[in-house]
């Protein structure tokens, strides 16, 4: 059922990759399996961040394109032979079954009941949030990192009940695939910290626990420092330092416990007051030293998550990402349905019922729902630990309803009381998270109990089945949507413009685009970008960002400074596409503002309204600048000047260009290429690098 519901996107337009950052992903796993791990390694892409280029094997997270890399291997042993692009396409698919097998065996482990095991599993399976990232497609990390996720909390918990240093390792093992698939690892890390703090202050810490952690943490840690990309971050980050605080805090705590029998009583209290504090405070001093002299740094989507106010105000180029807004509640709705309703329940029970267990499947629950507030993305997190919580919640429900509509006569109490009422503990069984129900209920009231809970869970699968179909399996390069006769329209603009940069320009040719295209024109395209997806060099974007809101005199410059030879803008005013470039202008002015201060948004805004406007309202610097005579140009000739994404007529229809001609404009006018002119050398126009 998970591997099925995913695949609307594959039926319906075809086997292709979805959205932006997968296009790098699949180019990188393409080149890996061509080439092999040593040339991976040492790839150093020149066709991405002209003139910088990119070190690609040392700053991405290996683990998505090693799994496929091994899977393609795998099936060509067998004689299975497939494309690694199809490999890629139902990788995620293929991994939703293991993390709904993955959320079986957590909530098994916290709950011991098989049966809350196989609803955790249903319920995570098909989860609309996590179906958002993991749809036939969608070739992102956090398509395998969300099995990595729960089946790393699986095994830890399974390590803290066995407490044995094989499941200790085995649990380091799990993080490591973690950590080497999504840098979403350092949630595990501090979860796992938090926990064993919680522990502790509880006063349940015993040696199973300090043997686990300390196996964990220390082959963990070790195991960091061969992903590439984090590195020595594994010892020096301030992501990093929760779990070695925690380590020393219970190297002293067993120390004191230790010593507990060697001193007497009254100096025990003192000795385990002078070693906890003592090296709890030492450490707090480190860190505080280390901070402010900037050898340990918090990233900046760390600090936002932090303060949910920090990249708005310092980091503009995180807050103009759409994943990185705070969550709404109809988001919370539409992604969770009633998994909102059930999660708070289990919650209760698991602090109702503190194993070691339910106390960690209740602190992961509290610590996502913060996290999921903060910033959309992290609905991801949020998705498995209500799925197990509702499952904990609903298994509670039932076991409550059906002891109360199977509930045996006096007659057979009595009987079962005669014979050691052997039947009678299967009775309380029923309530396997504590003792069977008081009060009194009737049967009829809990079977209509029963009715409405397998109502809602029906309504679930639906929900989820319709969010699949029409919400998330829709390939972000493909367009479709219904015009009034309820025909279906196809919208290929994105991939009509990069067939012509690959047919019709020169290999070597520069193209400068707004980065969010850039991982699509360097994979689809084959051409050399000046930024793109991994927004790694902010002084590079906002120069980008500096040309597009310039006006041409002044963009030309830089143009030619970066050697641009075609500039690629992205126009939603005749197919009402409304995530165009004009659209996200605003945020390209805010981070170029932040590395030059001539360029103010307040100039962009309209002298009348204040507000952001195209139209005849519209300031001067806006229309002068690059950007709008990009997306404008010739566009009073088809619509009379008439934006219909924005509901406006344009303030300049006439607009023309000195240093740039029009290249290529796709059918439906998404996407829109110019060419850059070279300047006359003695007297002689260059040819441009595409004539030759």
């Amino acid at each position: 059922m998970s591997f099925f519901i995913r695949l609307f996107a594959v039926i319906r337009f075809e086997s292709v990759i979805h959205e932006f950052d997968p296009y790098f992903n699949f180019r990188t796993t393409r080149f890996l399996s061509r080439e092999g791990y040593y040339e991976f390694w040492n790839w150093f892409d020149e066709g991405s961040w002209y003139p910088l280029g990119r070190v690609i094997g040392q700053t991405l997270y290996p683990g998505l394109m090693t799994t496929s890399y091994l899977i393609f291997h795998a099936l060509h042993f067998f004689g299975i032979m497939i494309d690694i692009k199809d490999v890629c396409v139902f990788l995620a698919p293929l991994f939703s079954g293991c993390a709904a097998m993955a959320s079986y065996l957590f909530t098994k482990e916290v709950t011991g009941r098989s049966e809350a095991g196989l609803l955790g599993a249903v319920f995570l399976g098909i989860a609309p949030s996590y179906l958002s990232r993991s749809v036939a497609g969608s070739y992102d990390n956090e398509g395998v990192a969300i099995f990595a996720l729960v089946f790393s909390f699986y095994v830890f918990v399974k390590a803290i009940h066995t407490g044995t240093m094989l499941w200790g390792m085995l649990a380091a093992l799990a993080y490591f695939y973690m950590v080497s698939a999504w840098g979403g690892y350092v949630f595990i890390t501090n979860t796992v910290s938090i926990y064993m703090v919680a522990m502790t202050l509880l006063g349940r810490v015993t040696g199973r626990h300090f043997v686990v952690f300390c196996t964990w943490y220390i082959i963990g840690t070790m195991l960091c420092l061969n992903i590439p990309f984090v590195n020595f971050q594994a010892v020096t980050s301030s992501e990093h330092m929760a779990s070695h605080g925690v380590f020393l805090m219970l190297l002293a705590y067993m120390a004191s416990q230790y010593l507990r029998d060697l001193i007497p009583r009254e100096g025990i209290k003192f000795l385990v007051r002078v070693l906890v504090v003592g090296v709890v405070g030492a450490f707090l001093l480190l860190f505080s030293y280390l901070t402010i002299t900037g050898k340990s740094r918090w990233s900046g989507r760390s600090m936002t998550l932090l303060d949910p106010t920090y990249a708005s105000k310092y980091i503009p180029i995180i807050a103009s990402v759409s994943e990185h807004q705070p969550t709404t509640w109809s988001a919370y709705i539409l992604d969770l349905h009633i998994l909102i309703l059930l999660a708070p329940i289990g919650l209760l029970v698991c602090f109702k019922h503190m194993t070691d267990g339910m106390v960690f499947a209740g602190l992961y629950g509290i610590l996502s729902v913060y996290f999921s507030g903060v910033m959309i993305r992290l609905m991801l997190v949020l998705a498995p630990a209500a799925a197990v919580l509702a499952a904990i919640g609903l298994s509670w429900l039932l076991s409550a309803f059906v002891t109360y509509a199977k509930s045996p006569t006096a007659l057979q109490k009595a009987k079962l009381k005669a014979k050691g009422s052997r039947a009678g503990a299967s009775l309380s069984s029923f309530m396997s998270f504590g003792e069977a129900p008081t009060g009194n209920m009737s049967r009829t009231l809990a079977l209509l109990g029963l009715g409405f809970l397998l109502y809602c869970t029906v309504k679930y699968v639906a929900h989820c089945t319709w969010t699949s179909s029409v919400a998330y399996s829709h390939p972000s390069i493909v367009l479709a949507h219904r015009g009034r006769d309820g025909a279906r329209h196809i919208q290929d603009d994105f991939r009509e413009a990069y067939y012509w940069l690959r047919q019709n320009t020169y290999p070597r040719s520069r193209i400068m685009s707004w980065w969010d295209y850039g991982y699509q024109i360097t994979t689809m395209g084959n051409r050399t970008v000046l930024v793109d997806n991994n927004t790694w060099n902010n002084t590079h974007i906002a120069t980008v960002g500096l040309a597009w809101a310039s006006k041409e005199e002044d963009a030309y410059p830089i143009l030619l400074k970066h050697d641009v030879d075609y500039v690629l803008v992205v126009f939603g005013g005749v197919a009402r596409y409304q995530s165009d470039d004009i659209n996200k202008f605003l945020w390209m002015i805010r981070i170029a503002s932040g590395v030059y201060p001539r360029v103010q948004e307040a100039d962009f805004m309209s002298p009348t309204t204040r507000g952001y406007s195209v139209g005849k309202d519209a300031s001067q610097t806006m229309i002068n600048s690059l950007m709008y005579k990009c997306c404008y140009y010739r566009f009073a000739e088809i619509s009379r000047g008439f934006d219909y994404a924005r509901n406006s007529e344009i303030g300049k229809k006439d607009v023309t260009f000195k240093h740039l001609e029009e290249a290529f404009t796709s059918q439906n006018w998404i996407v829109r290429i110019y060419k850059v002119l070279k300047p006359p050398n003695r007297g002689t126009k260059l040819k441009s690098r595409s004539s030759d």
